[in-house]
């Protein structure tokens, strides 16, 4: 399969939409482009590095193409594709940084822009199989490892860039739609407080959740698909707090979870439960917004009425 021909690639289509979701208004932002041109890049990047494909990791991610292959000796690896809009320089340097503590190995650090080989990991594997209490518990301790100081002069946004682009995203979206006003407003309010008062740098995972750990051979258990920030630890714990968003959802005591939820990860991490709230708030908020305005309706439902309780 190493000669495996790509002229009728057609990628996964949970990657098409999740890219059609994030794509600007008007294009520009070179996503149609990089699809069009996807079957000649992942030849090109198969060939170069005379890989043999096994399959075409499916469903895959939202933002990049992802390969089972094997290496030049049949070395398990992960070949990862993805746009320029997905920041996979940005990656590629996190994970350099992290040196495969407790993330996924970066195989060749100076790879092409756009291309990615990584260590191969259980894909089938992540912590979202375990039981809640002990999931939370190792992607806790997974999480804790990846906090470490940023490179100097690292290129990596940092939280109040990249939260700034969401405000604005998010006070367009509340003066379109006046049932998530107060909502908005909650979450604009505590991320101004939060920012003036940032108790920490660090290098954070930025998109963490209990899918992003996966099963490894180094290590019981790795971080992979990284969407790398600098800045509080709160922030980054944040995602994780609204994992399995509907089973809290469809529980009578949800509020009640969350809340105890919050104080735990809080208190396993050494991180302050009040701003570790205030993030869910504003993160929960963000995606409820963003998910109405793709067209997403029922997962705005969830974590708009999850955003609720905070």
């Amino acid at each position: 399969m190493a000669r495996m021909a790509f002229e009728d690639f057609e990628p996964p289509q949970r990657l098409v939409r999740a890219l059609a979701e994030t794509r600007r208004p008007g294009g520009g932002d070179g996503i149609g482009a990089w699809l069009e041109t996807l079957p000649e890049l992942l030849q090109q990047a198969v060939d170069l590095r005379e890989l043999t494909v096994e399959r075409v990791q499916a469903p895959g991610g939202r933002s990049s193409l992802v390969l089972l292959v094997r290496m030049i000796g049949d070395t398990p690896a992960v070949l990862k594709l993805a746009p320029e809009r997905a920041r996979p320089e940005s990656e590629r340097a996190a994970l350099a940084h992290w040196d495969g503590r407790g993330a996924v190995q970066l195989l060749n650090p100076g790879d092409s822009a756009g291309v990615l080989l990584l260590e191969r990991l259980r894909p089938d594997l992540s912590v979202r199989s375990l039981p809640e209490a002990k999931a939370l518990l190792e992607a806790a301790a997974t999480l804790r490892r990846l906090w470490v100081e940023p490179p100097e002069a690292h290129v990596f946004e940092t939280v109040a860039e990249r939260t700034g682009r969401q405000a604005e995203a998010l006070r367009a979206g509340a003066e379109e739609d006046s049932e998530v006003r107060a909502l908005v407003d909650a979450a604009l309010a505590v991320r101004a407080e939060l920012l003036g008062s940032a108790p920490e740098e660090r290098l954070l995972h930025g998109t963490f959740r209990q899918s992003k750990v996966l099963g490894g051979e180094r290590l019981p258990w790795l971080a992979v698909g990284p969407d790398p920030v600098v800045g509080e630890c709160a922030f980054d714990l944040a995602r994780l707090v609204r994992d399995r968003v509907e089973d809290l959802i469809a529980s009578p005591s949800g509020a009640a979870i969350t809340r105890r939820r919050v104080k735990k990860l809080a208190e396993s991490l050494d991180v302050d439960q009040e701003r570790l709230r205030g993030w869910t708030l504003f993160r929960a908020v963000e995606s409820g917004v963003r998910a109405r305005r793709v067209g997403r309706p029922r997962d705005a439902e969830l974590l708009l009425e999850f955003a609720g309780w905070l």
